[in-house]
């Protein structure tokens, strides 16, 4: 009769208990990060749409602010994590404040 080691047993069971370790922290790591990173985009694509709002209803032109959007346009165009995403609503939400200074808003 031929005796089979248990050996190869135990490491097939310790890797996979190892493995799904793993994923238990991963996972739910990993998609809190694809939330917060699609909230940031988010808030800077609303940033960006409220700014060209106001940029169309402003009476004049402000050079500033037409700099701070076309730098969030860019930074929105080139993506990026969530601090791309912020500074991205940062430029726009400070052009947007710029167009309503100057519309007396």
């Amino acid at each position: 009769m031929r005796v089979v080691s248990a050996w190869p047993v135990w490491l097939i069971g310790v890797l996979l208990l190892v493995a799904a370790g793993f994923a238990a922290t991963f996972v739910p790591r990993w998609r809190a990060g694809a939330r917060d990173r699609a909230v940031a985009w988010s808030g800077a694509r609303a940033a960006i749409d409220v700014a060209t709002i106001s940029r169309d209803a402003a009476a004049g032109r402000v050079v500033e602010a037409d700099e701070l959007l076309a730098r969030a346009e860019a930074i929105t165009a080139g993506r990026g994590g969530e601090n791309a995403a912020r500074e991205a609503a940062r430029c726009a939400r400070e052009a947007d404040r710029l167009w309503r200074e100057a519309a007396g808003a």
